[in-house]
């Protein structure tokens, strides 16, 4: 269940060009989170009237805390970034469904992160305790390398080559023939279009995280749909509302 709180900051630090990371304090919002969901942050410039959208990367439901790790892609987040240890943030979540992360029992799971979508796979990882494979794609410089290292078979692809298999994620998998049951992944849409088809063409359940910009964050205003077979019972269209239904689809469901 949704609650919106003012967390305090427990730490932040910078862990690659631009990326960020933010322990908080979320008494209400910690013991509900799940592995996939998202938290949208008020910036405290009040001109920017909407909220920012940012996954959840881990969860300490026993310290009642979540860690954020987020890129700079504008004003707000980029207040954000300028914060400290001991200033407090209004928070709103856990918002979104997660990933089901039941289908993955008894099966071996490959999860797959690109980008900014790496950081929501690292509870993922740490929530699935069966066999698994880890693949990350990077366009250069890495985080959160070792703390993926401890929750399973990590493999790393770069575009230009400087660690791991140089290319996407799908090169590294043919490189060193990962092979699963079940995909969780999160990343950008040509990623995530080309994930759908791999696994499409090889009969493998695959669960996608989309990245969409967002406004209201709980399916109001419509601003982050996504083309799907089902129709939308708010809309009674061929919709899928991001925020609201997913940000987690079952890739065969929607379109990318």
């Amino acid at each position: 269940m949704k609650s919106k709180e003012w967390c305090r900051i427990l730490s932040q630090e910078k862990i690659a060009a631009d990326i960020y990371s933010m322990w908080l304090e979320t008494p209400s919002i910690a013991p509900e989170a799940r592995a996939g969901q998202f938290v949208s942050l008020y910036c405290g410039d009040k001109s920017r009237l909407l909220p920012r959208p940012i996954s959840l990367c881990e969860v300490d439901r026993e310290a009642r805390r979540i860690r954020l790790v987020y890129r700079i892609a504008g004003k707000g987040t980029e207040e954000f970034s300028n914060m400290k240890a001991g200033e407090q943030i209004s928070v709103l979540g856990p918002l979104g469904n997660g990933f089901p992360l039941e289908r993955a029992r008894g099966r071996r799971a490959i999860l797959f992160g690109g980008g900014i979508g790496i950081p929501p796979m690292l509870e993922t990882a740490k929530q699935l305790k069966g066999e698994k494979s880890i693949v990350l794609g990077y366009r250069d410089e890495r985080f959160l390398q070792k703390e993926f290292a401890e929750q399973g078979d990590l493999y790393i692809a770069t575009e230009d080559g400087s660690f791991g298999t140089r290319g996407n994620v799908l090169d590294a998998v043919r490189e060193q023939q990962v092979q699963g049951d079940v995909v969780f992944a999160c990343g950008p849409a040509p990623m995530l279009r080309a994930l759908k088809a791999w696994a499409g063409e090889r009969g493998i359940e695959c669960w996608i995280s989309m990245e969409e910009r967002m406004a209201c964050g709980i399916g109001a205003c419509l601003a982050c749909v996504c083309r799907s077979g089902e129709i939308d019972e708010h809309s009674q269209v061929h919709n899928k509302r991001v925020c609201k239904d997913g940000p987690v689809f079952l890739a065969s469901e929607v379109e990318l």
